[in-house]
């Protein structure tokens, strides 16, 4: 069945209705559009990526170390190319990794100086493109519907999150058996 007939409904699990299948097209037009300018800027600006702008950002607001858990968590995404991103980052001085203090299986990332001056360099292209880009066509009561809807869609998503967006399972260690 077509993901676009008109007789397939929501209810059947198979197919979006018109304007379904409209407002989920328009919405990834636009975030495609928005990520290729961005990547742009940041490639231009300070040879980042996006990903590692994220890392950065995330890091330099932290006021402190974040544990690569956290990090992949908060910027969705795997944690094998979470790795390999501050491999790339750490090799360019702009974070430095440690085990952690209380879990040695925790590493603890923290944003060097030249990370934080980096990201202060790359931030204000960043907020311009986003600003022109984004927020510029929106009036004030859009800007605020949008940030509503959002807020629901993201909390909706992060009910059942991708394996990179949830908290990973603690094992707990197996019972010492009984002692005779």
């Amino acid at each position: 069945m077509s993901a676009t007939h008109p007789d397939a409904g929501a209810d059947d699990g198979e197919a979006l209705d018109p304007q379904e299948l409209g407002a989920y097209f328009m919405l990834m037009e636009a975030v495609s559009l928005l990520q290729h300018q961005v990547e742009q800027q940041l490639r231009a600006e300070g040879d980042l990526s996006y990903v590692q702008f994220q890392l950065l950002a995330r890091l330099a607001d932290a006021q402190g170390p974040l544990t690569m858990t956290q990090l992949a968590d908060g910027v969705v995404y795997s944690r094998s190319g979470l790795t390999y991103q501050a491999g790339l980052l750490e090799k360019a001085g702009l974070i430095t990794r440690a085990p952690g203090r209380d879990d040695e299986r925790a590493t603890l990332v923290t944003i060097t100086e030249d990370g934080l001056a980096l990201f202060g360099r790359v931030l204000p292209g960043h907020v311009r493109g986003v600003r022109r880009l984004l927020f510029d066509p929106m009036s004030g009561d859009d800007l605020h519907h949008l940030g509503d809807i959002m807020t629901r869609v993201r909390d909706h998503m992060r009910t059942q999150p991708p394996r990179s967006a949830a908290p990973r399972k603690r094992r707990t260690p197996p019972e010492a058996p009984a002692a005779p």
